[in-house]
C-alpha cells in the first residue's frame, strides 16, 4: 500500500509540475514579462495547495482508494487541455494551469491512507517515504524539455496515460487500512474542529516554510539560474532536478531521525542549514562549487524538513483527524510555494539581482527555527496538547 501509494504521488506530482520547465519557452512565445512567468507556474501550487484542505478531509470520509483514483482521474483533463490547445494563450495555460492544480491535492490524500496503516512509531519514516513521491516534479524537469522536441503535446499525452493507468489501478489494488474509521461530522465541523487544534498552525507555518521552500526552488530554480549564471534551459532544468532529487531523498531521513529524536530539533537544526545557504547564496557566488554546494544543502535541509512536519503531525495530531490536518498543513505548505517566485520575480525585475529575496529566505528560516524549537517546549510541558 505504501509503494503504491507513493507512486500515485509521483504521477500526480508529475503532471502537477509539467508547466515549470516550460517556463522560460512559454515567456518568449507569448511575450511575458518576468512577473507573469512567475505567476504561471505559480497557479497550480496555489490551487493544488488549497485544494488539499477540502481532499484531505474527504479522504477522513471516503479513503484513500477511492480519492487517489478520483483525483487522478480529474487531472488528466487539464493535462490534454495544456498539452493540446491551451498553450496557444497565456490567459489559456493560466486556466489549464488552475485545474492542474488538482495534481498537487493527491498528498493530501496519501498522507492519511499511509498513516492508518502504520504504528505511531513508524509513521514518520513512512510518511517520509511516501513523501519522496514529491520526486515526480524531477521527472518533469528531466523529461519534458526532452520531449517538447518531439512535439509540444508529447510530454503532456504520456503523463495523461500515465495518470489514467494509475487510476485504474489504485481501484484496482488499494486497499484502505482495516479498522479505518468514516467520521460521521459534516465536512465544515471536522474543518473548523481541525483548525481549533495548535498542532495544526505550528505544522502549518513549519511546512509552509520547509516544503514551501521546496516547492519554490522546484517551479522557479529554472529561471534563476537562467537569470543570474546565463544557463541554458536544458542545463538548468538538469540542474534543478538535482536539487529536487536530493530534496526527495532527505525527507524520509527527515521522518526518520524524527522517530528516534524530537521532530522539533530536526526541523531547527534544518532551518538553521537553510538561512546559512540561504545567505552565503544571497552573493551570488560562482556556480561551481560555491553556489552549486549551497542549493544543494537547502534541497536536503528543505527535503528534511519536510520529513519532520509529518512526523510531528503522526505524532501529535487525532487520528481521526490526520486527514483535515493533513489538508490545512499541506495547504499551507503550497502557499508557501507560490509566494516566493513572485515575489523572486518582482525583486528581479525592479533590482536585477535575486540578492534580497535569498536574504529574506534566511530570516524566514532564521523565524521557522525559533518556532520549532518553541513547539518542541511546549510539547514537552504538556504532552497532552494536540
Amino acid at each position: 500500500m505504501l509503494a503504491m501509494a507513493f507512486v500515485g504521488f509521483a504521477i500526480n506530482f508529475w503532471a502537477w509540475a509539467l508547466i515549470s520547465p516550460l517556463g522560460p519557452s512559454l515567456k518568449d512565445a507569448l511575450g511575458l514579462s518576468s512577473v507573469q512567468q512567475a505567476f504561471m507556474v505559480a497557479v497550480p501550487v496555489v490551487v493544488g495547495s488549497l485544494g488539499r484542505i477540502p481532499v484531505g478531509a474527504l479522504t477522513d470520509r471516503f479513503g484513500g482508494r477511492r480519492m487517489f483514483a478520483v483525483v487522478s482521474f480529474l487531472t488528466v483533463l487539464p493535462v490534454l487541455f495544456i498539452g493540446l490547445i491551451g498553450h496557444s494563450s497565456y490567459a489559456a495555460v493560466l486556466v489549464g494551469g488552475f485545474f492542474l492544480g488538482i495534481g498537487g491535492t493527491a498528498f493530501a490524500v496519501g498522507v492519511p491512507f499511509v498513516n492508518a496503516w502504520f504504528p505511531p512509531e513508524k509513521r514518520g519514516l513512512a510518511a517520509g517515504i511516501f513523501g519522496a513521491g514529491m520526486g515526480g516534479t524531477a521527472i518533469s524537469a528531466l523529461t519534458t524539455v526532452k520531449l517538447v522536441k518531439h512535439g509540444f503535446a508529447t510530454p503532456f499525452v504520456i503523463t495523461a496515460i500515465a495518470l489514467a493507468a494509475y487510476g485504474v489501478a489504485a481501484l484496482l489494488v488499494l486497499r484502505d487500512a482495516p479498522g479505518r474509521t468514516a467520521p460521521a461530522e459534516p465536512l465544515l465541523t471536522r474543518l473548523a474542529a481541525t483548525a481549533r487544534l495548535p498542532i495544526t498552525w505550528r505544522a502549518a507555518l513549519l511546512y509552509a516554510v520547509g516544503f514551501g521552500g521546496y516547492v519554490a526552488f522546484s517551479v522557479y530554480l529554472v529561471t534563476y539560474l537562467e537569470n543570474a549564471y546565463g544557463l541554458s534551459q536544458p542545463d538548468a532544468a538538469n540542474k534543478m532536478a538535482g536539487f529536487v532529487l536530493l530534496a526527495v531523498v532527505l525527507r524520509p531521513l527527515g521522518g526518520w531521525l524524527s522517530d528516534r529524536i524530537r521532530p522539533s530539533l530536526v526541523l531547527a537544526v534544518a532551518f538553521g542549514v537553510v538561512a546559512v545557504a540561504a545567505l552565503v547564496q544571497s552573493g551570488t557566488p560562482r556556480l561551481a562549487p560555491v553556489g552549486t554546494i549551497a542549493f544543494l544543502v537547502m534541497a536536503a535541509a528543505l527535503g528534511a524538513a519536510s520529513g519532520a512536519v509529518f512526523a510531528l503531525v503522526a505524532q501529535q495530531a487525532p487520528a481521526s483527524k490526520v486527514g483535515a490536518v493533513t489538508g490545512l498543513v499541506g495547504a499551507a505548505g503550497g502557499l508557501g510555494g507560490f509566494v516566493p517566485p513572485l515575489v523572486m520575480g518582482s525583486i528581479y525585475g525592479s533590482r536585477g539581482s535575486y540578492a534580497l529575496g535569498l536574504i529574506l529566505l534566511a530570516v524566514v528560516a532564521v523565524l521557522a527555527l525559533a518556532l520549532a524549537l518553541e513547539t518542541g517546549r511546549r510539547r514537552a510541558a504538556r504532552p497532552a496538547d494536540v
